[in-house]
């Protein structure tokens, strides 16, 4: 199922990337690169939750959409991200914590699939809080102004970002956690 509706609507996610990024190397001033980013970022995040409905919806659900979906979300954030920490908007540290936990928790989800005990480092409440807030952080980051003349988004985006990081590490434990019994029966 590489070419249904909802998976070329993943796909897309991933083919934004050089978009958002090729925006900050354009000709246009800093304000106009700002908007273009944060448009093409609130889009292709919504195709996050249209291709999950459109899936259900035609029944076009797949193995490989459930597998592509998490990593298209992942490289789209970690690109935003590297674009924010170029352009002063966030810490390196931040970036750290997020893109690390993303790589560290990628990994901890194919090995427990390889010892057959997936279900532990399940989806939890936890990092769909932490996709919540990131999403949200994220777009307030690039546009970087006021907006409609009231919403510092500068600030707005950099208080989320901060939520976003402390719900990485809280359910970057809680996985850990989780997994920590089936990472001993496994290691004797």
């Amino acid at each position: 199922m590489f070419f249904t509706i909802p998976t070329l609507l993943t796909w897309a996610r991933i083919a934004a990337i050089p978009l958002i990024l090729g925006v900050y190397q354009g000709p246009w001033d800093m304000a106009t690169k700002n908007i273009a980013a944060t448009a093409m970022f609130v889009l292709f995040a919504l195709t996050d939750w249209l291709d999950g409905w459109l899936a259900r919806r035609l029944n076009q659900t797949s193995a490989f959409g459930a597998f592509l979906d998490p990593v298209a979300d992942k490289f789209l954030v970690c690109a935003c991200l590297l674009v924010l920490l170029e352009q002063g908007r966030v810490g390196s540290l931040v970036a750290l914590v997020i893109i690390g936990r993303e790589i560290a928790i990628s990994a901890l989800r194919e090995w427990m699939a390889q010892i057959g005990a997936s279900r532990s480092v399940a989806v939890h409440m936890l990092g769909k809080l932490k996709t919540v807030s990131q999403m949200v952080a994220i777009p307030f980051l690039l546009y970087d102004g006021r907006l409609f003349g009231v919403i510092d988004t500068r600030l707005w985006g950099t208080g989320l970002i901060w939520i976003a990081s402390v719900l990485t590490i809280w359910s970057m434990v809680y996985y850990l956690r989780k997994a920590l019994p089936e990472i001993r029966a496994k290691a004797r």
